[in-house]
């Protein structure tokens, strides 16, 4: 017995959850920088193994019903949310006000995307 989910929601759900392995491969090493080079890369490696496991069936699972362009807006605008979240709250790093006009910009570029121009 499978779930019928919409199309839109499986892949923000993918892309969602692939950003969240991608972000700690790509980042989650810089509390640990007296750890070896290699080591670190080749631990990032495996993490973002299962990146790639969620992240190419969310395209195409989402192809169709979004453009390429339009899926690789919604993962940007993840990517983005995912990281921000990441660096607060596992870095410790702040974010200011700076970040959020960024990223109101950002999200403003999106609506670009996925407005119907006809």
């Amino acid at each position: 017995m499978g779930l019928n989910l919409p199309v839109p929601a499986v892949t923000i759900g993918l892309l969602l959850a692939s950003n969240l392995f991608m972000t700690l491969a790509w980042y989650g090493h810089l509390k640990f920088k007296t750890a070896p080079l290699l080591s670190v890369i080749l631990i990032s490696w495996g993490i973002a193994f299962f990146e790639y496991v969620l992240q190419v069936p969310a395209n195409r699972i989402g192809h169709g019903h979004f453009s390429a362009a339009q899926l690789k807006t919604i993962q940007e605008v993840i990517s983005l949310t995912v990281f921000a979240g990441f660096s607060w709250l596992y870095l410790g790093e702040k974010l200011g006000w700076q970040h959020g006009v960024g990223f109101a910009l950002i999200c403003a570029g999106a609506w670009f995307v996925f407005h119907d121009w006809g």
